[in-house]
């Protein structure tokens, strides 16, 4: 590991100009590739403290040897020489997008004697024009089968047309009318060359003239009574139309753009692209990469932007292009867009209407390609087990840690206080292991202290079921901070969506023999708490007290995705590539989905309860039939009994337990107006379940109602 400071520039070396730099390891290869609007000013923040860089940008800065630059004239120069060295030096501190497929494009080689249209893959060449790309070749075959019919231009490769020239007979597509034939002659170069312009044309979006002569045509041919030539030119428009249903109309007046959107997270990052040509999507194609470098969306953006369009010339060049967000500065990346065009290009961000719409399909797109990806990535075996070695190495593990639990804590503003268990054994989830728990020993809000009370709720259920299976007699199950430990969790089967019912039996999950939920039967052999240094202790004196010394413990902190193990100052740092990080990540990211969900469904219960929730044994139904009789809690709390039991369902037991509830529950008095001596009195909603029970803050988004944990 180097010392920055050993290859610092002195004082004035560094020009204050836009330009280029690249930092070097000490075998001479380049690592990193950046561009700078003031070459001093950047590189400055590199040789700070280490302390104050990011994670990612440190390790970069560690493992450089030197750095060298070039300074340039203009920001577009600049622009065009980092996209220039990023594909001569491929920099592994650089964000490399890669082509989750190989994607076919349909190609007509306008460079031929006789243009050929055929399915062309990887790198463009010059004379070749690319529509597409399309998700899957056959999409390609099929559109050509259609047009064929009305454009027989050469399909056959060099091989079978000399064949053909040599023998003079042609292929089977030129003896049933779908090729034009020109091996054998039945047609000049020059006109071949001119339909393969027309096909070109039509490919391109222009369609609407082509089949409005072909229509006229049609309509000339009835009218001189050729009617079997007007029956070809009839199929001939219907064979057009089918292919042209192929891609709808997305964008009105004949739009040409390309959408860009980026889906990620901290360690992958998704881009998806839509090719709308003639206002229809003629193509889309996606890119997956690691963010092995601290990285905005604006700068993931930027690079998309260079891959996408970096050896793109002319019409390639869409006149508009949709992103999520602008490259600051945008004006030389809109600048370069132009020059590689040779017309003016628009980059922005669609605000409302149909770009609007189109956009959040692709911003889709985008992130079910990132969830598919990482699903391939997390369901193989070998990767899998290569992430299971890598944590036991960081951790020091005996042995693999085939299950792994990880834990985390919800709350909003320190109400609702819950916490989460998920389970992953050999690196796959096991919801039907998943739990959620309630915390009891204490009011408030207090991470570590919950979490020692979680897992020692946990493990003290652990330890009885060895106890009652006869494998373990140890100490006896005390209470957590003065709570006794009855069922203290629930068993999902599913993922919860549902909020509980009662303290922490809302949802039945897998039972044993007896019929009895499944209890905490399995220890794991790595408990990952979601949390720095002060969680992980308390979940290590959680199980110290109960005398559990053979599980591993180890915490994930979010902001910088250290990796803490008790007792130590420093955290484990792992690779940003490393595979034991991200299923680490995936655990953690799992128990935070878990805790968030079931806190939501609790609150939510919360705000919807109401006076007559406290009546034992009143069900929802004669709950709503009551409301729907007298209009309000505050009429219902204000009738006889006599007027109780009109509700259809109510007895006079369950009017007199009513009464009592309602009357325990009545409010407190009623505010008055000082000016005027005026009782003012508001009308009670409906609390038993509407929406018109919820305070105003209900409604609102989560980050209007204070930051969720």
């Amino acid at each position: 590991m180097a010392d920055p400071s050993s290859y610092r520039p002195r004082p004035g070396e560094i020009p204050d100009s836009p330009g280029v730099y690249r930092f070097r390891d000490e075998h001479r290869r380049v690592i990193y590739v950046g561009k700078a609007k003031s070459l001093r000013q950047r590189l400055a923040n590199y040789f700070q403290d280490l302390v104050n860089l990011h994670p990612r940008t440190r390790s970069m800065v560690t493992t450089a040897a030197s750095v060298e630059w070039t300074v340039v004239s203009t920001e577009v120069e600049a622009l065009q020489l980092e996209y220039s060295w990023i594909k001569e030096y491929d920099p592994r501190f650089n964000v490399k997008y890669r082509d989750d497929k190989s994607y076919p494009y349909l190609a007509v080689t306008m460079n031929d004697e006789f243009p050929r249209v055929q399915v062309m893959r990887g790198h463009k060449k010059k004379g070749v024009r690319y529509f597409g790309p399309y998700a899957h070749a056959w999409a390609i075959r099929d559109t050509v089968d259609l047009l064929l019919r009305v454009f027989p231009v050469r399909t056959c490769s060099a091989g079978v047309f000399k064949n053909a020239e040599r023998t003079g007979r042609p292929c089977l597509l030129g003896y049933i009318g779908k090729c034009s034939a020109p091996c054998v002659g039945r047609i000049s170069p020059e006109d071949h060359y001119e339909l393969a312009e027309e096909f070109c044309d039509f490919m391109a979006g222009r369609t609407g003239t082509y089949l409005r002569r072909l229509e006229k045509q049609m309509a000339e041919a009835s009218d001189e009574m050729e009617y079997e030539r007007a029956a070809r030119l009839r199929d001939d428009v219907g064979a057009l139309k089918k292919a042209m249903e192929k891609n709808a109309v997305v964008l009105a007046d004949a739009t040409d753009a390309d959408l860009i959107a980026v889906a990620e997270d901290e360690l992958e990052a998704a881009v998806q692209i839509f090719h709308v040509r003639g206002g229809r999507v003629r193509g889309q194609r996606g890119w997956v990469t690691d963010k092995v470098e601290e990285i905005t969306t604006a700068a993931l953006v930027e690079h998309a932007l260079q891959q996408l369009y970096g050896e793109e010339t002319g019409d390639a060049v869409p006149k508009e292009v949709l992103v999520p967000a602008l490259p600051d500065p945008v004006e030389p990346v809109q600048e370069w867009l132009t020059g590689r065009r040779g017309a003016n290009v628009s980059l922005r961000i669609p605000q409302r209407g149909d770009k609007k719409a189109l956009m959040e399909t692709v911003q889709r797109n985008a992130q079910q390609a990132l969830v598919l990806h990482k699903t391939k990535r997390a369901s193989d075996l070998t990767t899998r087990s290569r992430a299971l070695e890598e944590i036991a190495d960081a951790l020091d593990l005996d042995s693999a840690p085939l299950r792994i639990e990880c834990y985390d804590i919800s709350h909003l503003q320190g109400d609702d206080v819950v916490a989460s268990m998920v389970v992953f054994e050999d690196g796959l989830q096991r919801k039907n292991e998943y739990r959620r728990f309630q915390i009891k020993g204490f009011a408030g809000q207090d991470d570590v202290r919950s979490m020692h009370e979680v897992i020692t709720r946990r493990f003290r259920r652990y330890l009885a079921e060895k106890e009652k299976s006869g494998e373990w007699a140890g100490a006896e199950d005390t209470p957590v901070n003065g709570t006794p430990g009855p069922a203290d969790a629930v068993t999902l089967g599913a993922p919860a969506v549902a909020p509980a019912v009662g303290e922490d039996d809302g949802l039945i999950g897998p039972k044993d023999d007896d019929g009895r939920p499944r209890k905490f039967a399995y220890p794991p052999q790595l408990v990952v708490v979601d949390g720095g240094r002060p969680q992980v202790a308390a979940a290590r004196r959680a199980l110290d007290e109960l005398g559990i010394d053979d599980i591993a413990v180890c915490g994930l902190a979010k902001r910088l995705e250290e990796v803490w193990v008790p007792g130590e100052e420093d955290p484990v740092v792992l690779p940003r590539s490393s595979e034991g990080l991200y299923l680490l990540q995936r655990v953690r990211d799992e128990a935070h989905r878990f805790a968030i969900t079931y806190q939501r469904a609790k609150r939510a219960k919360r705000l919807r309860s109401g006076p007559l929730d406290e009546v034992p044994g009143l069900g929802e139904t004669r709950k709503q039939a009551l409301i729907k009789h007298f209009g309000s809690v505050k009429r219902l709390r204000a009738a006889t009994l006599e007027q109780i039991q009109e509700v259809p369902g109510i007895g006079r037991k369950t009017a007199e337990t009513i009464a009592v509830a309602l009357a325990r529950s009545a409010p407190a008095a009623p505010a008055v107006n000082t000016a005027t001596g005026e009782i003012i009195e508001e009308e009670e909603p409906d609390t038993t379940g509407g929406s018109s029970g919820e305070p105003v803050s209900a409604g609102l988004p989560d980050d209007r109602r204070g930051q969720q944990t």
